[in-house]
């Protein structure tokens, strides 16, 4: 523990509590499913690059968000399972915290802004097909990419730099498995109310400002769908949109449960359980999501493994 007013150069992770029993559960259950979501988006990353068929704008948006998965997993997975099998608390440098918030808040916004995107470019696709390969077209696609890289790694700036003014001199212990700012802020012997409410209206305005345009681009599309005559039809359509539609429930149901709240210092189980949400639980879903039911990408893959077999014959 830490004597008042004086600031941490380094912090504990608490990680998570239970016997050795308990941790041993929890890292194998935590290294199957990191495993899976990396191997998963590698996968899709590698057969959207290969694969011809799959040169369109929604497997390219698809292949960026695999790799924004794999590095926001990467960010705080690989620690946590290091934690979780070494005895007590684990220590990290100041820096280290402030990169690690950084790079999550950064890949998490930068994430958010590309799924907004992305159903914008369903919308297209729906909605508006004959003008779909004009508008959607390769330049616009690589624009999008870039501003929603860009936009994520500059908009957190600020927000990782006030956290980081704060003198904490409460403790130097971290109740969670990452360098989580709601438990930075309550070791802060300063005054961070206003601090709270400024980070709580830009987590407001980057996840509702990029759920409009989905909100809205998903009204028009199944307002497009129900006027559909055919029920294959309809299916057809709303199949190309499904996977996506999915991954937006889960994707902004978490963000919104975990960051979009005046009060940043929850209890550490509310923080845990939701970071867990965003770390582990939706980039392990990923994969599943835009690809079990998805038989473009199924053919490709056969196409893939097939060639692969071939290869290693030869």
């Amino acid at each position: 523990m830490l004597k008042n007013y004086s600031s941490a150069i380094e912090f504990y992770l608490l990680g998570f509590h239970g016997s050795k029993e308990l941790h041993r559960i929890l890292f194998a259950t935590f290294f199957f499913l990191y495993s899976v979501t990396v191997m998963g988006n590698m996968l899709i990353i590698v057969i959207v690059c290969v694969d011809k068929r799959l040169q369109s704008p929604m497997y390219f948006f698809l292949g960026h968000l695999s790799v924004l998965e794999i590095l926001i997993t990467s960010v705080a997975v690989p620690l946590m399972l290091w934690g979780l099998l070494l005895p007590g608390m684990q220590a990290i440098s100041l820096t280290a915290c402030s990169a690690q918030l950084y790079l999550y808040l950064s890949l998490g916004t930068s994430e958010l802004v590309l799924i907004g995107a992305m159903a914008v470019d369903r919308y297209v696709a729906v909605c508006n097909p004959l003008r779909y390969n004009i508008i959607m077209n390769s330049h616009t696609c690589i624009w999008v990419v870039i501003v929603s890289w860009v936009f994520g790694f500059l908009f957190q700036i600020w927000p990782v730099y006030a956290t980081f003014q704060l003198t904490f001199c409460k403790s130097n212990v971290l109740d969670h498995f990452l360098c989580d700012r709601g438990q930075l802020l309550k070791l802060s012997c300063d005054d961070s109310l206003l601090t709270e409410f400024i980070l709580f209206l830009m987590a407001v305005f980057i996840i509702v400002g990029s759920l409009i345009p989905t909100i809205i681009s998903y009204t028009y599309i199944i307002s497009t769908i129900l006027r559909i005559p055919s029920a294959s039809g309809r299916r057809k359509a709303f199949s190309t949109c499904a996977s996506h539609f999915t991954f937006v429930v889960i994707g902004y149901g978490t963000c919104l449960f975990l960051y979009v709240k005046p009060k940043q210092t929850q209890a550490a189980e509310y923080n845990r359980v939701a970071s867990l949400m965003v770390l582990v639980v939706t980039p392990f879903l990923n994969p599943f999501i835009f690809t079990l039911r998805n038989d473009k990408f199924i053919e490709a893959f056969r196409d893939v493994m097939k060639r692969c077999c071939q290869l290693l014959k030869d």
